[in-house]
């Protein structure tokens, strides 16, 4: 202890010595430096000692605490950038787009569309006896529940580009949506599967347009409106 207390003093003088510093006889010293020389085959200079456990303190008594702690951030795979085919196809976008119906999404096998962009196309319609798009699209409606399972209208909107029609029906795997826009007597249309199929760990989905081509044909054959085809061509 009164060693410790010298070298505090020795480094610096701001901290307070005790003068009730225990005090120890000198045999109890000798019987220590006896001890620590059996067990020392080489003593160290005093001068070497007392300056390494001088550092030894001072760098104990000025460290500074550890600085903050990074926080962990664990991964987030909804913020991750990355897209792939089964995510695209999880929100597949509806509606007019530019004024004009959408063409088939190429990562679903389950769409027609008579966009002339679309990889699976089909002529539009041509309406017979046209007097309004009003009543043309009061014609569909009616054909498509009369021929479509479980059908729903979901909009009818007058646009600058003709009247829009969106309706759902049951699919083969959930629900499908079809679209009509009706500009005079021209009828431009969609019918897509919502719900697109894979197998893991191919990313090529499952199914094809047969189901759709077949849903159409249903409702222009009750509209008896003219419908283009490739195989009726010479």
């Amino acid at each position: 202890m009164m060693i410790m207390g010298h070298l505090l003093h020795h480094i610096s003088p701001a901290f307070p010595i005790s003068k009730h510093t225990p005090k120890f006889s000198s045999k109890f010293s000798v019987d220590c430096i006896n001890n620590i020389d059996k067990y020392s085959t080489t003593k160290p200079p005093i001068s070497w000692s007392t300056n390494l456990i001088s550092v030894a303190i001072a760098v104990a008594l000025v460290a500074p605490l550890p600085s903050h702690a990074i926080p962990f951030t664990p991964f987030n795979p909804k913020s991750s950038s990355t897209t792939t085919p089964f995510s695209q196809a999880q929100n597949l976008p509806t509606g007019l787009e530019n004024g004009k119906i959408r063409p088939c999404p190429a990562i679903n096998p389950g769409c027609i569309s008579s966009n002339p962009k679309s990889s699976n196309f089909s002529f539009p319609w041509k309406i017979e006896g046209y007097s309004s798009s009003s009543a043309a699209i009061q014609q569909l409606q009616d054909a498509i529940l009369k021929t479509q399972k479980n059908a729903k209208i979901q909009l009818v909107e007058d646009t600058p580009t003709g009247m829009y029609l969106q309706a759902e029906v049951d699919g083969g795997f959930g629900r499908d949506v079809v679209e009509f826009l009706v500009n005079g007597d021209v009828v431009s249309y969609r019918a897509m599967a919502t719900k697109v199929t894979y197998v893991y760990p191919f990313t090529t989905a499952l199914g094809d347009s047969k189901g759709q081509e077949e849903r159409l044909q249903q409702i222009v054959n009750e509209l008896g409106w003219y419908a283009p085809r490739f195989d009726l061509m010479d």
